[in-house]
């Protein structure tokens, strides 16, 4: 097997833990360099990771020879243009979630990888995470028939961050998942993505939607809460509701078909939950220190010529279609 060896384009918070270290700990992998465009910064996360090379320019680090593949961990709105720069260079690319702020961008994307025959993956790495794995192994049972009804909700208050009434918003001081700006939207698409990919997964992707969104607390520019409704290709129909100025907190997706129900929480590692004619039953997951780790080790080994890697651009594109679909009055002004 070859060593696959690395180079992070935006080696921020996500890389710290999540997924920078998944690079060195995955079999037949290698982290060889990072980048940020403040150098000092760049120069303090190779010496507290032990990575050999860092760099201010991202041209730079996807023209290093010793690069094979790119990781791009920068927020939304660059997406696109590191993924064309590292597919023009010839070298694959994964790319963080969500895949881009508009889903015209993500056709872009893989458009450009395919005509440079690179491949491209999106950082879901909720797909190889054991507690999903285990719902997907719960559906091919049988145990509660074919899914037919989904719902999806997600309510969180308004972070003390972003709480100031009466204060004029300043893009500047705020972050920017919340700067359509640079996320594309708010938290809902931050959020929201990893939501509808995973029952993309799950399920089946949606061929139809339609909703709604607006900005009620007016804590930022972006959009604070956003309603769907859903058309799977399988048959299933599901709603889905994103609010966040709410007085609580709510992580809850149910799968209901014929002979009972899944409910999970997307966003921690609470118990799976079966509720089927022999009662409820509440299934334990663990998870990983470094969640990224194992989508991460699908991608070298697909490399390596075994097995693929169930994120891909073509798959990320179409949960960003269908929060394009949700988004499109509010975007339109409407």
């Amino acid at each position: 097997m070859t060593i696959i060896r690395w180079g992070i384009i935006g080696c921020g918070d996500v890389c710290e833990v999540k997924s920078g270290p998944g690079f060195q700990k995955a079999k037949n992998s290698a982290l060889v360099a990072v980048m940020r465009r403040n150098g000092e910064l760049a120069a303090d996360f190779a010496r507290r990771h032990g990575v050999p090379r860092w760099y201010d320019d991202a041209q730079a680090l996807i023209d290093d020879p010793e690069v094979d593949a790119v990781y791009v961990a920068t927020p939304p709105s660059s997406h696109k243009e590191y993924t064309l720069l590292a597919a023009a260079a010839g070298k694959p690319v994964y790319v963080e979630k969500p895949m881009a702020p508009t889903y015209a961008d993500c056709v872009a994307m893989v458009d450009a990888c395919k005509a440079a025959g690179v491949s491209l993956w999106v950082g879901y790495y909720r797909r190889r995470l054991p507690k999903f794995v285990k719902i997907q192994e719960l559906l091919a049972s049988g145990v509660i028939g074919d899914v037919r009804s989904v719902n999806i909700r997600l309510r969180q208050p308004v972070s003390a961050q972003l709480h100031r009434p009466g204060t004029p918003m300043d893009l500047a001081d705020l972050p920017w998942r919340v700067n359509p700006a640079i996320a594309g939207g708010g938290l809902f698409l931050d959020l929201a993505a990893h939501m509808l990919d995973i029952v993309d997964m799950l399920v089946s992707p949606i061929r139809e939607v339609a909703g709604f969104a607006a900005n009620q607390g007016r804590h930022y520019p972006a959009e604070d809460i956003v309603t769907g409704s859903f058309a799977f290709e399988n048959g299933a129909l599901g709603t889905g509701s994103w609010f966040f100025t709410a007085a609580d907190r709510l992580d809850w997706t149910e799968l209901e078909g014929p002979l009972g129900r899944i409910g999970y929480v997307c966003f921690d590692t609470s118990p799976i939950q079966l509720t089927t004619a022999a009662g409820v039953q509440e299934i334990p997951v663990t998870q990983p220190e470094h969640v990224h780790q194992p989508l991460i080790q699908t991608i070298v080994d697909e490399l390596n010529g075994s097995g693929r890697c169930p994120s891909t651009g073509e798959s990320a594109a179409r949960s960003t279609w269908v929060m394009d679909q949700m988004l499109a009055g509010w975007r339109a002004g409407k």
